[in-house]
């Protein structure tokens, strides 16, 4: 364990530092900075000796957290990021992206703020990148197995790691122009640079993993082609089909879902467009959705230059403290300012959107604004109160609704691949869908959820396909494909 009692000497929970707003809002740089070797040690230290570490049952990775909390906090930080590679692939995406349910089942938790779990996650990954130390370790022999994989978001990737090194010849298929799906696309630069990206794929690379961009299966090459020339075949293209909002005046200029919006200005950071057709510069920007996709449309928002950004949110403001009803160790609901909410903008709750409103003569087919009024409770439904409609006005309108699964084209038509009641692709319990030797992992299999949950899925999915190749396996299955952390709600 690390200090026994460093929770008793150090109760300040010390996050990392931020760069100040108006300098961050020039660029598309990392908001956040590194943490100093003294604070990193110090709450590392915090980590106590729990007896049962509920943080590894909130983590679907089973991340071994006490284990490298304690060898930060000695100092020892190329055995602590060993100690957490040997459970998650990619400490460099989760270590910026992942909320941490890991935190919410902290033991400590119960009376102070939580261990810095990711926050010390987050350093170890700095630590590698920093050191060189993404090396590659490619397989000591090779099978006769092909398998291939679609879609390279994290999921796709975890899963063509474990098997590249367990000596299969993995390709990994993606349609974009680049490898990395919403990570490359949809993250913005501000969260995650995509040179990360970069640089773990260099090592896949060397270690064998073939990555074949500009290619749609079911277009390009047909399913029925991909099933003849691989063994196995993992389906991993994530929960695409972005919520809609069926109210008049949607079909208006202006309008968009929240991923038109952030894929395009991605690919203009990146050099690889030229100019967004979307774009906030100087307009009254509205956005719909309290999550994390709203956060990202805000901070791009504001560093294009909208004249103001309002957020709105058809549900109750989230309470700031845990409620009795998400007891510990539950991941709770709770009122959380990111960073782009710290850089501006106004945040509505128990708002509902009415309809889109759209200008006259020349500007008859654009949005120049959203109704909204009061939501009321009406048998369990959220609605909205009669007589407390206002207009706000709106130039731009961002959609960040959340997703509803993955696309259904090929899929049912060529596969005959069932889909589940929730409108995700049906899989037994080793990952395996109803069509023989055809998987799925990650979002396309389990719905939106959480980066970590993917990684963990695409490693227990390289898990069984390994088996169904061979008919036994040394790689970690983390989860089932219908577990559920006891953080997660």
């Amino acid at each position: 364990m690390a200090d026994p009692r460093g929770f008793l000497k150090v109760t300040e929970r010390v996050t990392q530092p931020k760069r100040p707003v108006p300098i961050r809002l020039m660029d598309y740089k990392e908001v956040l900075q590194r943490q100093t070797a003294g604070t990193l040690t110090e709450q590392a230290g915090r980590c106590m000796d729990c007896g049962v570490a509920f943080c590894h049952n909130g983590c679907p990775l089973g991340n071994l957290i006490p284990e490298f909390n304690d060898l930060t906090y000695r100092g020892r930080m190329d055995d602590a990021a060993a100690r957490l590679l040997s459970t998650n692939n990619f400490p460099e995406f989760t270590g910026k992206l992942c909320p941490a349910p890991c935190e919410a089942s902290c033991v400590l938790g119960i009376n102070q703020p939580a261990v810095t779990i990711k926050q010390v996650e987050a350093e170890l990954a700095e630590h590698l990148m920093e050191q060189g130390d993404f090396v590659p370790y490619p397989p000591a022999r090779h099978t006769e197995h092909r398998v291939a994989i679609v879609g390279s978001g994290p999921a796709g990737l975890a899963a063509a790691q474990q098997l590249t090194r367990a000596g299969h010849t993995v390709a990994v298929y993606e349609r974009d122009e680049a490898i990395g799906g919403l990570l490359r696309f949809g993250i913005p630069d501000f969260k995650l640079e995509k040179q990360v990206i970069d640089l773990r794929l260099a090592q896949m690379e060397a270690e064998g993993t073939i990555f074949r961009t500009g290619i749609e299966i079911g277009k390009d090459i047909s399913w029925e082609q991909l099933r003849r020339d691989y063994d196995a075949v993992i389906v991993a293209t994530g929960s695409t089909v972005a919520r809609e909002l069926p109210l008049t005046g949607r079909e208006l200029g202006g309008v968009h879902h929240a991923m038109e919006y952030l894929t395009e200005n991605n690919r203009v950071v990146s050099g690889s467009q030229q100019s967004t057709s979307i774009d906030a510069k100087g307009k009254h920007v509205i956005v719909l959705g309290g999550g994390d996709t709203g956060s990202d449309c805000i901070g791009t928002a504001l560093r294009q230059g909208a004249a103001s950004v309002t957020t709105l949110a058809i549900g109750v403001k989230p309470p700031t403290e845990r409620g009795e009803n998400q007891p510990w160790p539950m991941m709770p609901l709770l009122f959380e300012v990111q960073s782009s909410h710290e850089e501006g903008g106004q945040r509505n709750y128990l708002a509902s959107t009415v309809n889109f409103v759209s200008g006259e003569g020349t500007e008859k087919n654009k949005v120049i604004g959203v109704t909204v009024a009061e939501t009321e409770i009406v048998a369990g439904k959220r609605l909205p109160k009669p007589g407390t409609e206002r207009v706000l006005k709106a130039d731009l309108v961002l959609l960040a609704l959340g997703f509803t699964g993955p696309e259904p084209s090929g899929l049912t038509e060529a596969l005959s691949i069932d889909f589940d009641n929730r409108g995700n692709v049906a899989r037994d319990g080793y990952y395996m869908t109803n069509t023989e030797a055809v998987f799925v992992a990650g979002d396309a299999g389990r719905g939106q959820s959480l980066i970590v949950w993917a990684i963990a899925e695409g490693r227990a999915c390289a898990a069984s396909v390994d088996k169904f190749l061979t008919g036994t396996t040394n790689l970690p299955a983390p989860v089932a494909p219908n577990d559920r952390a006891i953080s997660i709600i």
